[in-house]
């Protein structure tokens, strides 16, 4: 292919008051092989939580010999793509010290910075800045927008808490500064519209950081109008834009258009149905006065209670993770938390018991409670099973879109009931662009949670002046 048919990797398809970014085509020059061994493709980071532990016997294997042919139940889900997983057992976050009483409060606020918030000023939000702002400071820089910090549940919260902490901390995993906690995003329209309305920024630089795939693995990746709502399709608004543009690109990129449009359509009429749902909710929780998300500006942060029977937990984290991956396919963001809820709990209807999840955590070895948490561990990662299956499906260069991801899933604590922050339950998916080396089991990590962020940084070219945290080092068992 000649450069001169090459398209700008900024191509929209523009429409009335909104642009919609492409994925990466062939014709925009991103299928090139690389030279020198250097990554060119983007490598996008994905964090995603779940509260309270799990159950250790129930989640981590006991024979390495037949791993991974024999999975534990709760890695039963996994099972179709543990091969671009690496379970990492032994990861260790910071010593609770001074705050050993708030395992709760610390659970969340530290798993991304390995911090422990200031002792002296506790009322007040003051930690460190998480690995994921610290992501999005560098590579940030190179897309529409920074980060998406994305929940089910709100986490604006205010007064105190365990041993006198913030509420904020119970709640909050990403903090832009020491004293700055992000809000998260839990409508879906909302999310959908942000990432598709024409009055996006624009990034201050183009491609992305040079990062030498070599220092980590030897092997590669494998092969200006008002805001439209969505009850006018976006896809209606850029059609004409898309039939000039297939007319542009190869038979091989006309067919990834085709199914790219196609899997925007399927999540536009999901995520529309999702905020009729929810507004009808909110009318009659209200009494009949409720305001559309449409209505609400995009920079309120919204809290959305998922009510029973209407739309499920799992429905809600599952079109979430579709927009993130999205929003990684278009380039629109390489950086993404997803909150699935918060350590003061959720209960699971779907699973078919109404207790909540933070009660049958606290367990004290009751076996009836042990079986409910491993219901909702297992629960909580087919939700990442999903994601990690649509990534690893979507073709990307030489490879997928998952081996040009790293997606880091795990828990605060190791066990609810001990509240213990150590030997977390932690899971890497997706092969940072040859750096990562998966399908395996590491028994006996070779460091701490500051060490695992620091490596998982490392591989996207993000410079540090020191390791996250707790750290000392880049964490060896991920290569």
């Amino acid at each position: 292919m000649h450069r001169h048919w090459h398209i700008s990797r900024r191509t929209c398809l523009r429409g009335l008051g909104v642009a919609l970014a492409l994925p990466l085509l062939e014709t925009m020059g991103w299928a090139d092989p690389p030279k020198g061994g250097v990554a060119s493709l983007p490598i996008r980071l994905g964090f995603m939580y779940m509260p309270l532990g799990v159950n250790t016997k129930q989640f981590w294997p006991t024979d390495a010999k037949t791993y991974p042919v024999t999975l534990p139940p709760s890695l039963e889900p996994l099972r179709p793509v543990i091969d671009q997983c690496l379970l990492l057992e032994g990861v260790d976050n910071v010593d609770h010290g001074p705050l050993g009483n708030a395992a709760h409060a610390l659970e969340l606020s530290t798993w991304l910075t390995a911090t422990l918030p200031s002792v002296t000023k506790r009322d007040s939000i003051n930690i460190a800045v998480s690995a994921d702002q610290l992501a999005a400071q560098h590579i940030g820089l190179y897309t529409p927008l920074p980060s998406l910090e994305l929940a089910t549940q709100g986490n604006s919260a205010s007064g105190t808490g365990q041993e006198g902490l913030n509420n904020m901390y119970y709640t909050t995993g990403s903090f832009g500064t020491p004293t700055q906690p992000l809000p998260v995003e839990t409508s879906p329209a909302n999310v959908y519209k942000r990432l598709f309305s024409s009055r996006q920024s624009t990034p201050r630089k183009r491609g992305a950081p040079t990062v030498d795939t070599a220092t980590f693995a030897s092997t590669g990746p494998a092969a200006g109008g008002e805001e439209q709502t969505l009850d006018r399709s976006m896809l209606d608004l850029v059609m004409e834009e898309a039939k000039g543009l297939r007319a542009r690109v190869s038979l091989d990129d006309q067919h990834r258009l085709d199914d790219y449009l196609e899997t925007v359509h399927a999540l536009e009429t999901r995520v529309a149905a999702i905020e009729r749902q929810q507004a009808e909710a909110a009318k009659a929780a209200k009494g009949g006065s409720s305001r559309r998300a449409n209505d609400i500006k995009r920079s309120d942060p919204i809290e959305v209670t998922i009510p029973s029977g209407n739309v499920s937990w799992s429905e809600h984290v599952k079109v979430m993770g579709d927009l993130m991956i999205l929003a990684f396919q278009a380039d629109l963001t390489r950086v993404c938390t997803l909150i699935s809820s918060h350590p003061q709990g959720i209960n699971y209807p779907e699973l078919g018991f109404s207790d909540g999840h933070h009660d049958v955590s606290h367990h004290d070895a009751d076996q009836v409670k042990l079986t409910k948490v491993a219901q909702i561990d297992k629960f909580n990662l087919e939700q990442f099973a999903y994601i990690i299956t649509k990534m690893k499906g979507l073709r990307e260069g030489p490879g997928t879109l998952l081996d040009n991801s790293i997606m880091l899933w795990g828990s605060g604590q190791e066990d609810g009931s001990n509240h213990s922050n150590r030997r977390l339950p932690t899971i890497i998916a997706g092969k940072g662009g040859g750096t990562i080396r998966t399908g395996r089991h590491v028994p006996k990590a070779s460091g701490n949670q500051g060490d695992l962020l620091t490596a998982i940084l490392a591989r996207v070219g993000v410079p540090l002046e020191r390791p996250i945290g707790i750290g000392t080092k880049l964490l060896p068992d991920l290569s």
